[in-house]
């Protein structure tokens, strides 16, 4: 616990950094695509779902559409039936079917290529244009997920009232070349060692080294 209190902010985040790259020093984005299109789209389907279930249902999708133009001869309710499993269908089939008449209307059948384009589009929010910007069109963007809006708290570099806030926190304190890597990062190390449940706190390096002391007082 002393060498906690030793680390300043700096040291913190280049310790993170360092664990970081030690452990996943190749990182791709874990939801299947193969452009920016299919990756809007995988994107928009993993709210509130997870990445594995998105996957299962991505290439029966695509096998059907996999661009707009093909999208829009589907059905609402054929979209619907296909992505059921993931949840949240009817208002992400609507939305799918929505923005690729959008993207054929207004943008040539393509994604555009804005923050701002992105998120006037129906079901595509803040997070899910992040992604498409960092991944997609290498952007620089800090797509703030459940995971990242818990690990931040937990090492106390975000206070965790709002994902907005531990956006704003990640990008003052990581250096903005990372950022594209790093989101993906975190979101690994926070499946494997830093869960919400079956948390095996001793095994989380990052955790015991620099976390938030309120926490670990409680647990250790």
């Amino acid at each position: 616990m002393s060498k906690f209190n030793k680390m300043n902010k700096p040291e913190k985040i280049n310790f993170i950094i360092k664990i970081l790259e030690d452990l996943f020093p190749k990182v791709e984005i874990p939801l299947n695509h193969k452009d920016p299109y299919t990756l809007l789209i995988a994107v928009l389907l993993s709210a509130q779902s997870t990445d594995a279930g998105v996957n299962k249902i991505t290439p029966i999708l695509f096998s059907k559409a996999d661009n707009p133009h093909d999208m829009i001869k589907l059905t609402i309710h054929e979209i619907r039936e296909i992505i059921k499993p993931v949840g949240l269908s009817p208002m992400k089939s609507k939305g799918i079917h929505g923005l690729s008449k959008i993207l054929i209307n207004k943008y040539d059948g393509k994604v555009p290529k804005s923050f701002e384009a992105l998120e006037s589009l129906p079901s595509v929010g803040h997070k899910t244009a992040s992604v498409v910007m960092s991944q997609a069109f290498g952007v620089a963007a800090f797509p703030v997920d459940t995971h990242i809006h818990r690990l931040m708290f937990r090492w106390g570099l975000s206070n965790g009232k709002s994902v907005k806030k531990t956006e704003e926190d990640a990008k003052r304190l990581f250096p903005k070349k990372l950022w594209n890597k790093l989101h993906i990062q975190i979101i690994l190390y926070g499946r494997k060692f830093s869960p919400a449940r079956g948390w095996k706190i001793k095994e989380d390096i990052i955790m015991m080294k620099v976390g938030r002391k309120s926490i670990l007082k409680k647990i250790i």
